[in-house]
């Protein structure tokens, strides 16, 4: 999948990796790989992550703005 705008986000909210781990249940290594895009979500975490963020999964994903 690549770079998503996880990183972004999360610092837009003022968000710790592990204060975003806790809020949707990973452990903020887990965070860091997909903020690295050494690692990608599955499809029903790209779900939690777009409710808790209130954005699109094409916006989450980078490909629109």
């Amino acid at each position: 999948m690549g770079k998503t705008r996880i990183k972004e986000l999360r610092e837009e909210k003022n968000l710790s990796q592990e204060q975003l781990g806790k809020e949707i249940g990973f452990k903020p290594n887990t965070i860091s790989n997909w903020e690295r895009g050494t690692r990608d979500p599955d499809i029903d975490t790209i779900k939690k992550l777009c409710q808790f963020f209130d954005v699109t999964a094409g916006y989450l994903l980078g490909l629109e703005d």
